[in-house]
């Protein structure tokens, strides 16, 4: 037990030939891994999407191999405790981890609870407990936050919260996967103004694994590069083996520096050109003009507050055309309302006032699609989550990739073999969608929706956990579908997204505050600094452009 909130010091890290293979793998999801981390210093991991970075942050907090089944190799400990050796709690005293997931980590219903659960089971005294929450929650900017609802917070505010838990009892090791992945510009430059500090007070051990590397970088002394088979590429200071290793990191799909290419970089050091769409880019013709597919009118929708009784505007009279062949971004900062709205457009959620309607494309006349048969709302609208776990049905991934297909036509006969191939899930078909890394999830959740393809596609943070090669995949898919008159809605914080749609759409506190041209938009954002977004105008057509900072 912590007998005083001061935490633990931080401790060594040290790899020496780690692999684990996950129980029915046929490969090892790591292999090989041989690095030693000092005490107080920060590693970034970089691999593509399925290279083995999150089961490394598994292993470092012993989820691995304590709660999840498989073979163990060689040696990882952390400071004088050896993972496989050391119970899970003892463990959980050293090594505070951050999920892709947040919801995953949240256990209490308000805010202050969930940062005061933790506390108590290690012992903390009252007093201290309430000068730590307010100070863990400052640090990600909710201050205030105390007694909201966790489950009635935004993605974004979700992922803070799950980082403030983790900060709050100051380990001597914390692991992050994916932190910023949910989040807008200004939490995403809180998440990391937080890590800055934390590393140059040097009284944590850090690990980050995340995409946005740009942001990342900086903040790392050392950095591990792993392959798309799990194996350790090379280890050692950025400088020293990001030029030299930059170009094997690319060719399996990583995101890579653009610095470390050597090639023309925006302002925050991106390379430009150097992440294109797979397919060359859009359709020429991909835009019909016919009668809109979707279109909403005064939509308001109202959430329960923490009051009893009391309500807060979630959407407040938002209206919204989208056309068939059309791909619009959807962006706003965490709470906006994007979500919501994604729902709403589905059908899954019915509006307290204004009307949506769904016509133009394969239904006539113009229907409310929260009225809909759901057999008949599947021919016209698909709604990927955010959480790609959420759309799961079949307990393989080869029966998910044909499962709506299949239920909607009859045709049980397809082989899923092709479908995955397309997506990079080659010779997954027998394996469990849950035990996929997050990039092969987003994958599969696309894979479902290839063989039949609605009329209109709804995607909540379409490249959320994608690595490079991923991204591209999905935008060529997405091509593909839009030149055959499918509408997309992407809601996304990803600005490398912008130059592949046609039009932006921008919600802040639940209302339009922008509606139009993706230059126009990128020139004078209506609620943010402009600053930050400009990173993508300079490259257009079938690039992705954009800084890691610049999240949208």
């Amino acid at each position: 037990m912590i007998a005083r909130a001061g935490g633990v010091a931080p401790p060594e890290v040290v790899a020496s030939g780690f692999g684990w293979t996950y129980a029915g793998r046929p490969s090892p999801a790591l292999s090989g891994l041989t690095f030693r981390l000092p005490p107080g210093s920060v590693l970034l991991v970089l691999g593509p999407s399925g290279s083995g970075k999150s089961t490394l942050a598994r292993a470092l907090a012993g989820i691995v191999p304590h709660a999840l089944r498989g073979r163990w190799e060689g040696r990882l400990a952390v400071g004088a405790q050896e993972v496989p050796n050391t119970a899970p709690a003892r463990l959980g005293e050293r090594v505070g981890i951050v999920f892709q997931d947040p919801e995953s980590q949240l256990v209490m219903p308000r805010v202050e609870d969930e940062l005061a659960f933790g506390l108590e089971n290690r012992g903390w005294s009252r007093s201290v407990m309430l000068d730590t929450v307010p100070r863990a929650l400052r640090q990600v900017g909710l201050s205030g936050f105390e007694p909201r609802l966790t489950q009635a917070l935004s993605g974004g505010e979700q992922q803070r919260l799950a980082i403030a838990d983790v900060l709050a009892p100051l380990p001597g090791c914390i692991v992050l996967d994916e932190p910023t992945a949910n989040l807008d510009p200004p939490g995403m430059a809180a998440v990391f103004e937080v890590l800055r500090a934390l590393a140059a007070e040097r009284r944590h051990t850090i690990v980050i694994v995340e995409h946005r590397v740009e942001a990342a970088l900086p903040l790392a002394d050392l950095v591990l590069i792993l392959d798309e088979a799990g194996r350790q590429i090379a280890f050692g200071p950025p400088a020293e083996v990001g030029p030299r290793h930059a170009a094997t990191l690319e060719r399996s799909g990583g995101w890579v520096p653009g610095a470390w290419l050597g090639g023309a970089t925006d302002g925050h050091g991106w390379s430009a050109g150097r992440s294109r769409v797979a397919g060359g880019g859009r359709p020429a013709g991909g835009r019909l003009p016919q009668h809109p597919v979707v279109e909403a009118r005064g939509v308001v929708v109202r959430n329960p507050a923490e009051t009893p009784g009391s309500w807060r505007t979630a959407l407040d009279g938002v209206g919204l055309r989208l056309e068939p062949g059309e791909r619009v971004a959807l962006v706003g900062p965490n709470g906006s309302g994007k979500s919501t709205l994604l729902s709403v457009l589905a059908g899954l959620r019915r509006p307290d006032s204004g009307a949506v309607r769904v016509g133009g494309g394969r239904a006539e006349p113009a229907t409310d699609p929260s009225r809909l048969r759901s057999d008949h709302l599947a021919d016209l609208i698909g709604l990927l989550f955010q959480d790609p776990e959420l759309g799961f049905v079949a307990p393989t991934v080869g029966r998910e990739a044909v499962a709506r297909a299949a239920r909607r036509r009859g045709r049980q006969g397809i082989s899923p073999t092709a479908v995955l191939a397309r997506f990079g899930l080659a010779g997954s078909d027998d394996r469990n969608p849950y035990q996929l890394s997050q990039g092969e999830q987003r994958r599969l959740s696309l894979a479902a929706y290839a063989l039949d393809p609605p009329a209109i596609l709804l995607l909540d943070e379409p490249t959320f956990g994608l690595d490079r090669l991923g991204a591209e995949r999905v935008l060529g898919l997405l091509d593909e579908a839009s030149g055959g008159g499918q509408a997309q809605l992407l809601a996304s914080h990803d600005p490398r997204l912008l130059p592949a749609c046609d039009r932006v759409v921008a919600l802040e506190s639940g209302r339009v505050v922008f509606d139009g041209a993706v230059a126009e938009f990128l020139a004078a954002p209506p609620y943010r600094p402009a600053e930050p977004w400009r990173s993508g105008v300079a490259v257009t057509g079938a690039e992705m452009p954009g800084s890691s900072r610049a999240v949208l």
